[in-house]
């Protein structure tokens, strides 16, 4: 299965169980251009799909970063950007990884952005910062599509 079509089942998944799920309202393509552009990353196509789908998402207790505003941060991009960015700053995240989620057990899901394959997916690790040899500690999925079907189905059937 591919990345793009997992994502097109996580879509579905989540509406269908839209008083479980938490779909947030989408996100415009200036708004993910801009995401791209403050990260110097690109989103790959199985994220980008459930981005402007959602925004960001929730399978609880699960909760999909994604990119969002809100009125209280006012002008800021919240989600995948914020996190990615603090991540970079405070804990000396590699630039050419992504926090797609945050986790208790893992503490970071990342997107390697150094290892596209030939969709343009990015392989999915857990990082964590006091981990040796550049914090990646084991790969999760080889694209964000489906390692949030899998996320999606264990939460939400």
């Amino acid at each position: 299965m591919t990345g793009i079509e997992a994502s097109r089942q996580v879509i579905e998944l989540v509406r269908a169980n839209e008083e479980t799920a938490s779909p947030g309202q989408g996100c415009s393509h200036d708004t993910i251009a801009r995401a791209e552009r403050e990260l110097g990353l690109t989103f790959p196509p199985s994220y980008r799909l459930l981005i402007e789908e959602f925004g960001t998402w929730g399978a609880p207790p699960t909760e999909f970063l994604g990119v969002y505003q809100t009125e209280r941060a006012g002008d800021v991009l919240l989600g995948s950007v914020t996190e990615t960015l603090d991540a970079r700053s405070e804990v000396g995240m590699p630039p050419e990884l992504m926090v797609v989620l945050l986790d208790d057990v893992w503490l970071y899901a990342v997107l390697d952005t150094s290892q596209p394959d030939e969709d343009g997916e990015y392989p999915v690790f857990a990082w964590n910062p006091g981990v040796l040899d550049g914090g990646l500690m084991e790969r999760i999925a080889d694209s964000f599509g489906e390692f949030a079907l899998k996320e999606c189905r264990e939460k939400l059937s």
